[in-house]
């Protein structure tokens, strides 16, 4: 799975139930009791398309059949509904209002084989979680998907819902008359009577089962494969979108990664691909960025274009089929035992992705990527309260839903890129390779993993996995250097540090780079390089002793480590002056990332991060990592930089967005992204007229295409400054009247200064459940402006007064959002941390999940804090 990853700062549930959260303990004893032989699913989705309530509800039918080690014990299944019409165990008729109490059905005196068969009716979601039902507005037309990691296919048929208790699942699903309908097996035979039935799958769990149905796009392609020993594979390939997405739909693309990706994983793996065809399904208002459903990998649809994009949101989109692909074998085919070792298959799906994206396909510079985006989220989530090791303690359900993280993705797969260059990457490889055949269609732990990597690489990894898999933190690396007379450096060293609250230093394979001028050339490269096994709290590179004097040394040259890079004085005067002239685009992307690493740790003033991203942010060749230092100088500017600093920031940054946008090459990636920027910062008269001209067409800009997507990016900003009204976004959804124009308008509509609509959006997300998750994801976008704090002020003690109650009762999608979403970020004040404390101090009993959350965001308000001061601070500088 990848989910939706913020880089930036920024149904009715029923938690009274205590069968909802499934504990660890239950799961276990569970899957001591029980096996699972076979489940056969049979879904009636005609209602779907019903105009009156019967839309609400579908019909599940579900056989399971298990045998259970202790004849006589008891047991529950899984199921979320309104409603259960019957079930029946071996034969026995029991009654639902006895056995089944919204969220379990109990099962009594078990025989060693049994036959349980539950009819009932499962509700629609709105929310994402479960069978999701969205009707699109252009047409009418109505599309159904499935979503359910970690839990929620108990909303769609009854199960055993944990991941150990894998079985073969066959589907049928019947649905109105024309539509296409795709699960994780192929379709065997028509449809008659709308009836679509689906060849039994391999042994899977519950949560990665899969049904997408509606009117769809399809596309067909067919990916062929021969081995050296002369076998032969085939693998049937779709990809499907919404009727109204089918112009935009480059599938052509999509299936050409696939190739590439299947290619890649065959060579690596030795296993072929082991679920049949190979579906790839963009569905609409998806919670996440993509699941690896076997068969039928779904995707958010945002991922098919609408409008012009740089090459980095093509990088983006191959990187995520990828990771989703290299979930067949780490997640699907061999799965973890239960949520605490979910990065057996998140962090190694996520550098597997990485390293396929660069080895296999057009966009070799992933690893920079990796190093920019990826690395950054983890960093940030690993200096949380919240943080956990890599390896997590998970003790339930709703521990699962918030691991789903930059510890468990990002920081997991940097460790595992350590790794690699700990043991070296054939035995990496095999070692993947003998995991696969020794544990395929099974379950493992931390374990499994850590004996096939020792026995292919000779290595003890015991201490190595307690350093980096069993203990939560970053590391600092500070380089200290030495120099003789003659300007050659007589010692250098690595000194490594950890906070005080999480002390472990760990082991690091990391290269070490120097870099400096050649000749009357102003680009700085490298002209030394050592890698070096750093221990303890220092470490010699006796290796670049008698190196001539560089100008920067770049500690985790090439990234082959996780850690925070620091720099000593000299090379840091180096990238104040002369950031733009390194040559490298990894070392650049590294020193961006390392100097906004020192800003975020309140080490570096806010003024100057932004001073370097004027400067040197237009000599930047990466459009990804220029992407990434436009979101994080707009943090910056509106979090960390002192209050009276604040506006005159904004103008200066503007008016250099504006700059670069003029000189950025016609038509380029460059020009639309400097485009982007410039209208999130617009905030003077001047700016917005430009933005309103651009608009109109009385402002042009020579090779700057105003497609609709990006009229929507320029008319955020006009109406959070008042310019443009409701007539005017109505006019705009009138000639962008799709479900992607609705989320926009809708955004747009929440950020205007009135406090009438930020009343209304308030109550439309908080007090009403009757958006749909991607249009309260759009209103809280809206509502959550950071330049207007002064009519978002009066709702942060209602924030703090209404969350736990939110909590209750949403979904858990819902709730995180709305939580994490609607936290007085912008409010960089004492009395707001003094809030947030006040209510941790109060609600100590309140859900640990909602608890984590309200902490984490009390976090960053408190490192915004402390980074104003230290910009304060440099402005009272003589």
């Amino acid at each position: 799975m990848i989910p939706r990853v913020r880089y930036s700062r920024r149904g009715r549930r029923s938690h009274v139930v205590p069968g909802e959260n499934l504990s660890r303990d239950e799961a276990r004893e569970r899957g001591r009791l029980l096996s699972v032989d076979a489940y056969d699913v049979a879904l009636d989705v005609r209602s779907a398309v019903a105009g009156d309530a019967s839309a609400e509800t579908f019909r599940s039918r579900t056989t399971l059949r298990f045998r259970c080690a202790e004849p006589g014990a008891s047991t529950f299944a899984d199921l979320l509904a309104p409603s259960v019409t019957s079930v029946t165990l071996n034969g026995r008729e029991l009654d639902p209002a006895t056995v089944f109490d919204g969220t379990r059905i109990t099962l009594d005196g078990l025989a060693a084989e049994n036959t349980l068969v539950v009819d009932a009716q499962c509700a629609y979601s709105r929310t994402g979680e479960g069978l999701h039902r969205f009707v699109d507005p252009e047409d009418g037309e109505v599309y159904l998907y499935t979503q359910y990691e970690p839990a929620d296919s108990r909303r769609v048929f009854a199960n055993f819902e944990q991941p150990d208790l894998k079985a073969p699942f066959t589907f049928e699903v019947t649905a109105p008359e024309g539509w296409l309908v795709v699960s994780n097996g192929a379709q065997e035979g028509g449809a008659e009577d709308g009836r679509h039935r689906f060849a039994t799958t391999k042994p899977i769990s519950t949560y990665i089962t899969a049904v997408v149905a509606g009117p769809y796009h399809f596309v067909s392609d067919t990916y062929r494969r021969t081995f050296e020993d002369g076998t032969e594979l085939e693998i049937p390939l779709g990809a499907l979108c919404r009727k109204g997405l089918a112009k935009h739909f480059d599938a052509d693309d999509v299936f050409t990664v696939t190739k590439q990706g299947l290619d890649f994983f065959h060579d690596h793996f030795d296993f072929p691909y082991p679920f049949g065809k190979y579906d790839t399904a963009f569905v609409p208002e998806y919670n996440l960025g993509a699941m690896e459903n076997p068969g039928c990998v779904t995707f958010r649809e945002e991922f098919i274009f609408r409008g012009k994009v740089t090459e980095a949101s093509y990088e983006r989109r191959a990187n995520v089929i990828l990771h989703e692909m290299a979930h067949m074998w780490f997640g699907d085919l061999v799965t973890m035992q239960w949520w605490d070792d979910l990065w057996l298959k998140e962090s190694y799906a996520d550098f597997m992705g990485a390293f396929a994206l660069v080895e296999a396909t057009r966009f070799r510079g992933g690893w920079i990527t990796f190093a920019n985006r990826r690395k950054s989220w983890a960093y940030r989530a690993d200096q949380l309260p919240s943080t956990h090791p890599v390896t997590a303690d998970i003790r339930d359900l709703e521990d699962a839903k918030l691991n789903f993280d930059g510890i468990t993705y990002a920081k997991g797969a940097a460790v595992l890129k350590q790794l690699v260059a700990y043991v070296g990457q054939e035995a990496f490889l095999e070692g993947a390779r003998r995991y696969f055949k020794r544990h395929a269609y099974g379950n493992t732990r931390l374990t499994d993993l850590l004996t096939v990597l020792e026995e292919t690489s000779g290595r003890d990894l015991a201490s190595w996995s307690r350093a980096w898999l069993e203990t939560a933190g970053v590391n600092s690396l500070t380089p200290q250097v030495t120099y003789d007379a003659q300007d050659r450096i007589t010692e250098l060293s690595i000194l490594q540090e950890a906070a005080e609250e999480r002390p472990e230093l760990r082991p690091h394979r990391v290269a070490v780079g120097l870099y400096r001028r050649q000749g009357t050339d102003p680009a700085l490269v490298r002209y030394a390089r050592a890698e070096v096994d750093v221990s303890g709290p220092r470490t010699a590179v006796p290796e670049l002793s008698g190196a001539e004097r560089p100008e920067l040394i770049l500690v985790n040259d090439d990234d082959l480590t996780y850690g925070k890079v620091r720099f000593d004085e000299g090379s840091l005067a180096t990238l104040r002056a002369r950031l733009g002239d390194l040559a490298d685009p990894m070392a650049r992307a590294l020193c961006w990332a390392a100097l906004w690493g020192l800003t975020r740790d309140g080490l570096m003033p806010a003024r100057d991060y932004l001073d370097l991203v004027r400067r040197f942010a237009g000599q930047e060749t990466d459009i990804g990592v220029l992407q990434s230092l436009h979101g994080q100088s707009r943090t910056a500017l509106e979090y960390y930089s002192a209050p009276d600093r604040r506006e005159p920031a904004a103008r200066e940054l503007a008016e250099g967005a504006l700059h670069e946008l003029r000189l950025a090459e016609p038509g380029s990636g460059h020009q639309l992204t400097w485009a982007r920027h410039f209208a999130a910062l617009a905030a003077t008269p001047a700016d917005l007229q430009l933005l309103q001209g651009l608009l109109d067409g009385t402002a042009k800009i020579d090779g700057l295409d105003v497609d609709q997507e990006l009229r929507w990016t320029l008319l955020e900003p006009l109406a959070a400054h008042g310019v443009a009204d409701e007539a005017q976004l109505a006019a705009e959804l009138a000639r962008d009247d799709t479900a992607s124009g609705k989320r926009h308008q809708v955004r747009c509509l929440a950020a205007r200064p009135s406090a009438g609509v930020k009343a209304q959006a308030w109550a439309d997300v908080v007090d009403s459940d009757a958006l749909s998750n991607a249009l309260v994801e759009a209103s809280i976008a809206g509502f959550a402006q950071p330049g207007q704090r002064e009519l978002l002020a009066p709702y942060a003690p209602r924030y703090f007064a209404e969350i736990e109650r939110v909590w209750r009762e949403r979904s858990i999608e819902i709730a995180m959002d709305v939580v994490r979403g609607l936290f007085p970020a912008s409010l960089v004040e004492r009395s707001t941390l003094e809030a947030a404390d006040r209510w941790l101090a109060e609600h100590g009993q309140a859900a640990p999940a909602l608890r984590r959350l309200v902490l984490e965001e009390r976090d960053d308000l408190a490192r915004a804090l402390r980074a104003q001061a230290c910009d304060e601070a440099a402005g009272a500088r003589p």
